[in-house]
């Protein structure tokens, strides 16, 4: 089985795991990985998780140009950011809408810096700060533009009122730090206006420094 082969059957099945557990919905959300000679296989526009077909993903050059395929998300000029500014460290980038997690995005008092407090040592472990973007409409070129702002310091951010978008160094990584992100998004819920104890900042500065975690102070 070819590398491309494999990497279109390993979308559709992360995709088809994340629709099954309600991490996305009807046909939101989109996937992006990286192929070893640069090309990017990503997710079509209208699709839902639930139900997509590895040989009509979209397939894109290492250029950056349409090769084949159904249409593509509108959502690329994201994707493509993380792969301009992360070069080494991104694989494969996500993006759902997912519901805790746009929640998240819409409350008035969240650092727009480091959108969740340090409630668990996997979330900074996978996630590092997540980065709160404003409102764009979807599918507008100014998404990239923001993440590049970010001078490729996060691999994850959240779109508000939108979702949350994140980079990792394969398509494995990507999904995994993506349902860290939600499963941190449903303990700020359930714990807002309770007080919860934080990890401690020495806590904090142990895993960034024991596991190399960008941490941007």
């Amino acid at each position: 089985m070819s590398e491309e082969t494999r990497l279109r059957e390993q979308i559709c099945r992360i995709a088809a795991s994340m629709f099954a557990r309600g991490l996305t919905a009807g046909s939101s959300g989109n996937i992006s990985a990286r192929l070893g000679d640069g090309r990017l296989l990503v997710t079509p526009t209208g699709s839902s998780f639930g139900q997509l077909d590895a040989m009509r993903l979209c397939l894109f050059d290492a250029a950056g140009r349409f090769v084949s395929g159904d249409k593509p998300t509108k959502e690329m000029p994201l994707h493509t950011a993380f792969y301009e500014t992360r070069p080494v460290k991104t694989g494969a980038v996500t993006h759902l809408h997912s519901a805790h997690s746009v929640a998240v995005s819409l409350l008035p008092d969240i650092d727009p810096d480091s959108v969740f407090m340090p409630l668990t040592a996997y979330s900074i472990m996978r996630l590092g700060k997540v980065k709160l973007l404003p409102y764009f409409r979807p599918g507008d070129p100014a998404m990239g533009n923001a993440v590049r702002g970010l001078a490729g310091k996060r691999s994850a951010v959240l779109l508000a009122h939108h979702g949350p978008v994140v980079a990792g160094k394969d398509l494995e990584a990507a999904a995994y730090a993506m349902e860290e992100l939600e499963e941190t998004a449903k303990l700020t819920f359930l714990t807002q206006g309770m007080r919860p104890k934080l990890l401690s900042d020495a806590e904090v500065r142990g895993l960034v420094e024991h596991f190399d975690i960008e941490w941007d102070d």
